[in-house]
């Protein structure tokens, strides 16, 4: 089976001057995850290549064991390192999507229309779709087969208005996710900052925040065996 992980290629963070891209522990948790199952993993970024790191996210308060193993892991580093370019991606090739968050997705695959394809036919298909942290901002404008808005009346879950508030960047990012969500007709819940939560509705499955990000890819390999 083969699961599509898709990342951000946007490294600005605003007007801020300040670097932005995907968060380490949201890649490299279920990164592993999936690996250590035996899942064939291909990365696929707007621009291809090298997708740009939150420095933030690897600074020493951050590290996780998975955030430990890749820095030890030559090959996964080379993996990341060659991305494949988001457009020339064919949903049918995989079994699954897994987008990790950050900032950068807000920018860049909110807006993306292959981004936005993908998962509509990834939903349309039965195939699970799994977003952690921001990552849920990719929804912003995908829609279900019905024409609305595709998580309208559905379970999700995204980094909260109180989170985005603990990180002082409420003001800085293009929308705030838990706004987005509410807007677009999403049953939105959250649990307690900074702990692990995660909402299923069908194939749709949403992770809060960063310590989020291996329940909802253990969810995902729930749903495909």
């Amino acid at each position: 089976m083969k699961i599509l992980m898709v990342l951000t290629s946007h490294d600005k963070l605003g007007d801020t001057g300040l670097k932005t891209g995907f968060w380490l522990e949201e890649f490299a948790s279920p990164y592993y995850v999936f690996k250590d199952k035996g899942y064939e993993l291909v990365l696929a970024s707007p621009a291809g290549g090298q997708p740009p790191l939150d420095p933030k996210s690897d600074e020493a308060d951050f590290q996780t064991p998975a955030t430990k193993r890749f820095h030890q892991d030559i090959e996964a580093q080379a993996h990341l390192a060659n991305t494949q370019v988001l457009s020339q991606v064919d949903d049918a090739d995989f079994d699954a999507i897994f987008y990790p968050g950050g900032h950068g997705p807000l920018w860049d695959l909110a807006e993306d229309k292959d981004s936005i394809g993908l998962i509509e036919q990834f939903h349309a298909n039965g195939k699970p779709v799994g977003l952690v942290c921001h990552a849920p901002g990719v929804l912003r404008h995908t829609r279900g087969s019905d024409g609305q808005p595709l998580v309208k009346g559905k379970k999700v879950t995204g980094f909260s208005n109180s989170e985005e508030e603990a990180v002082q960047l409420t003001e800085i990012v293009p929308f705030l996710v838990e706004d987005m969500l509410q807007e677009n007709g999403g049953l939105f819940a959250k649990g307690d900052d900074w702990t692990s939560f995660v909402q299923v509705d069908g194939k749709l499955i949403t992770g809060q925040n960063p310590a989020s990000s291996e329940a909802v890819a253990q969810t995902l390999i729930e749903q495909l065996s």
